[in-house]
């Protein structure tokens, strides 16, 4: 029998596969109560029995494993993956990143994303949670008919998920989002640790196994043949119970099953352990994808994310720029570039289908359109990640490049602009603008272009060099900007020690007609959002307001954020929860003029509140079945 599992070409693969033993079974009578094998590759296996025969093994591997195949996107099959070194990226910006506070996005956002996540490579694009409101919902559905059908010549389509809790109602709204994409999937989940069978579902542990199976089989009879089952808590929910209630999901139809660190209460050893444990002990395990969900709560969510890939793992959950609610999730571009730099060498071959070339304008697109900004010294996408102040380094870095840096900037599109050779000014024209946005990674229309280059001139007049900091900041405040309900065209400011500051401000409805208020305020800014508010008519609390210049000189582009809430109460509802939580809007504006840059930034929020007005209702709740969850 030794011999028998020590030749398992499982024990050597890629995927960590565990062998199967058909000597031993959940009725066997074993003469051992544990037993430890050491394969060639030294991974050590333990085999405990204890009523039923369970397997667990470590997760230490002292040599490489053989190199992958060709690194070429497998074909996209439901619950199969045909290179086992290939990691599918599921990214939930668009879902779980957009719970986080003040990252409300409108649908023309959304689908902008979502195209830019396309472009990115990534396998599935959790599109939203379409029972949380109507704008949600026609959110979903559009990047269905459009992204979810644009094929590449390469035969890749992103798959479209949706979000639903276990109930009927959730499942069949997503279905009904999801299904006009030629590859959709439906995601539905159920808590299963004790804290929340007891306190929040107030449910016996067989009594959520019934729910999971039939809402598992019921999404399957909607026609959906791709249905991703997810166990919230599962870092926290009993494992025997876990093995039970994902062998009865995969029976019932599921396709992927997701493991969610839903709280971040994991170490990278533990949740590593807990993928190799379900994949051993699942009954039918080898008939789904297993993924990870890893929330940053200890700030472990990629390292965490990581070891569940080492350990079998062949779908990774993710966001752009780590966002999502707390402190947030697995950053896609962490966890890609970690698998680009160190999936042959340690993690035994592992790669993904993104193309890093989009990474940064990725991030920059999420970062301006949610309003969360970056840290600079965010791994990969930091305004610091790849410069250089010491001494030391700097030396180092002029003698070679890789003596601190394990990557290079143009591996994630980002172009060094002491290196790019074009210098911007007053003098230059459309086409030097039109390259050095290229090699920024900005592709922009016709129209993008033309407006953006007029404001490009104006500031080339004020200043000697344009730095790409400033296109940056130029692009984010002409493209990254909700559709305009309002749209300022001038304004003036009185301010000073001598008097009340005094603000006139002029600014042009969807119709294009103008409309002129005056007001007074303790300050310029004030004054200035007195006189918005008299024109807009629209209720709204200001809850934070930032401003940073982009590059350091006294005629730096200053940039401003602002974060409001509607005062009429826009709501919509937590996938998570099922509360209805008050949703927060951002907008964003750059400017040299720091007053013009804080009121672009404010009629920007303002522009997303009303968008999300005019689109949104909340859709009704449905009184729940007996099996079902409670909203």
């Amino acid at each position: 029998m030794e011999s028998s599992i020590l030749k398992s070409p499982n024990l050597s693969s890629p995927s960590f596969g565990v062998p199967s033993i058909p000597a031993l079974s959940s009725s066997s009578t074993s003469p051992f109560s544990s037993l430890h094998l050491r394969s060639q590759n030294h991974r050590t296996i333990s085999l405990t029995t204890a009523g039923k025969f369970r397997v667990s093994y470590s997760l230490s591997a002292s040599s490489p494993l053989p190199p992958h195949a060709p690194r070429r996107r497998p074909n996209y099959i439901p619950n199969r993956i045909s290179d086992p070194n290939y990691v599918r990226i599921f990214d939930t910006t668009l879902r779980d990143g957009e719970q986080s506070p003040g990252a409300t996005l409108t649908s023309k956002e959304k689908l902008d994303i979502a195209r830019q996540l396309a472009k990115l490579g990534v396998d599935i694009i959790e599109a939203g949670f379409p029972a949380a409101s109507k704008d949600d919902f026609e959110a979903v559905k559009t990047i269905a008919e459009t992204v979810g059908n644009t094929v590449d010549e390469n035969g890749y389509v992103p798959v479209i998920c949706g979000l639903s809790r276990c109930n009927k109602k959730d499942i069949e709204t997503a279905w009904e989002a999801v299904k006009y994409a030629k590859r959709p999937r439906i995601h539905t989940f159920i808590a299963t640790s004790d804290i929340h069978l007891k306190y929040k579902l107030k449910k016996s542990k067989e009594e959520v196994i019934e729910i999971a199976r039939n809402m598992v089989r019921f999404a399957r009879s909607l026609g959906c043949e791709d249905v991703e089952f997810s166990p919230e808590d599962a870092g926290r929910s009993e494992r025997e119970y876990l093995y039970e209630i994902l062998g009865e999901v995969i029976k019932a139809g599921a396709t992927t099953l997701n493991i969610p660190d839903t709280v971040g209460i994991t170490l990278p050893s533990e949740f590593g352990q807990l993928i190799a444990d379900i994949k051993a002990n699942t009954p039918g395990i080898q008939n789904v994808i297993i993924s990870t969900h890893c929330q940053n709560d200890l700030g472990l969510s990629t390292a965490n994310t990581l070891s569940g890939a080492h350990s079998g793992a062949r779908q990774v959950e993710v966001t752009i720029n780590g966002i999502g609610e707390r402190a947030g999730n697995a950053s896609l571009e962490e966890v890609v570039m970690a698998i680009k730099c160190r999936g042959d060498h340690v993690l035994g071959g592992l790669f993904t289908g993104i193309d890093t070339r989009h990474i940064v304008m990725t991030s920059k697109m999420v970062e301006e359109y949610t309003g969360m900004q970056t840290q600079p010294h965010k791994a990969i996408v930091g305004a610091n990640a790849f410069a250089h102040e010491s001494g030391i380094h700097q030396d180092g870095m002029l003698k070679h490049k890789g003596t601190y840096e394990i990557m290079s900037p143009e591996e994630i599109g980002l172009e060094r602009s002491n290196d790019a050779g074009i210098v911007l000014g007053k003098l230059s024209g459309r086409h030097a603008l039109k390259d050095r946005l290229n090699e920024l990674g900005y592709v922009l229309d016709d129209g993008q272009l033309s407006n953006l280059f007029w404001r490009f001139k104006a500031v080339a007049e004020q200043k000697k060099r344009v730095t790409d900091a400033d296109l940056i900041a130029l692009v984010s405040d002409e493209v990254f900007q909700p559709e305009a309900v309002w749209k300022l065209l001038d304004m003036q400011i009185t301010c000073g020690t001598l008097g009340l500051s005094t603000s006139t401000v002029k600014l042009a409805d969807s119709d294009g007609k103008e409309h002129v208020a005056c007001s007074v305020g303790t300050g310029p800014v004030d004054a200035a959002y007195k006189a918005v508010d008299l024109i807009v008519k629209e209720p709204a609390t200001l809850l934070e307001y930032s401003m940073n210049a982009v590059t350091e000189g006294i005629d730096a582009i200053a940039t401003t954020r602002v974060l409001i809430r509607g005062d009429n109460n826009y709501s919509s509802t937590n996938a998570v929860t099922g509360e209805s939580v008050e949703r927060t809007f951002s907008g964003t504006g750059a400017g040299m003029d720091i007053v013009v840059s804080s009121v672009k930034a404010y009629v920007g929020a303002l522009n997303k509140m009303l968008g999300f007005k005019e689109h949104t209702s909340t859709l009704s709740k449905t009184p729940l079945e007996t099996n079902e969850v409670p909203a």
